[in-house]
């Protein structure tokens, strides 16, 4: 027969430790972060993040899954769930269930992701993301500025436009190969209701080429499509700009292009 307590005691050794405790929190705000990304927000070396990580795996605390050539790293619900079913009383379990049942349909969240091959170099790729006058080419004229360092604000802006489009913070920025930004929408009232998401931007180079992989997550199930809707039209006119030199037309591009 196994024993429950030998189940948990690896949880309480690994949240025994307040590192260990603010990586599980990371991961809480940030779900499926790489080690890098981690490691940017502590005071102490890669090495030294991962042993907390091997650390928290191997109490089930954590786990991991590949995408491409990163290892993104989970927090599973399982675990805490065993802790805390141990001390419940039968009388309220049903309570925190249900109440634990909300909070989960509360904070479902979807995933959107977009592929696309181009013929181009990654630094030139990488240039064509971050630069603002090559931006507004593909972008209906929208402009980025940021400093592009990890930690750092953007805005995304038009002219034409009162205020800033699209606001967040660079949450990973490893130039040529990925950037991680929050994003926030907030050209009108109703779309900035919605809140901060994730956007990732993959470069992956192959033969000639670059796969971009552009992940927008962190999603409300339901969230207004203005914010995910207009990806195809982004990336297909940064396709065409960087093998043709030429902006393609779109209807994103028919209704808020103009000066730049």
């Amino acid at each position: 027969m196994v024993s429950y307590a030998g189940r948990v005691e690896p949880v309480f050794k690994a949240l025994a430790d307040p590192t260990r405790r603010e990586l599980l929190d990371e991961l809480f705000r940030h779900d499926g972060q790489t080690l890098g990304a981690l490691a940017g927000r502590f005071a102490m070396t890669r090495v030294a993040v991962a042993k907390h990580l091997r650390l928290l795996e191997d109490a089930d605390l954590v786990v991991t899954r590949r995408r491409g050539r990163e290892k993104l790293h989970y927090l599973p619900p399982v675990p805490i769930r065993l802790v805390h079913d141990r001390w419940v009383s039968k009388y309220t379990e049903a309570w925190a269930a249900g109440l634990a049942d909300l909070k989960r349909d509360l904070e479902a969240s979807m995933e959107k992701v977009f592929e696309i091959y181009i013929r181009t170099t990654p630094e030139r790729l990488w240039q064509a993301i971050t630069d603002p006058s090559l931006r507004a080419r593909y972008q209906f004229g929208a402009r980025i500025e940021s400093d592009w360092a990890a930690g750092s604000s953007y805005r995304v802006a038009h002219p034409g436009a009162p205020g800033p489009l699209i606001e967040g913070e660079n949450l990973q920025v490893d130039p040529p190969r990925r950037l991680v930004q929050s994003y926030r929408a907030v050209l009108d009232d109703n779309v900035a209701a919605e809140g901060t998401s994730r956007v990732t931007w993959d470069i992956e180079p192959v033969g000639d080429s670059c796969r971009l992989t552009v992940t927008h997550d962190q999603l409300r199930q339901g969230a207004d499509e203005h914010l995910y809707g207009g990806w195809p039209m982004i990336l297909s006119g940064l396709k065409t700009w960087l093998e043709t030199g030429e902006e393609l037309t779109t209807p994103g591009s028919l209704m808020y292009g103009g000066p730049r």
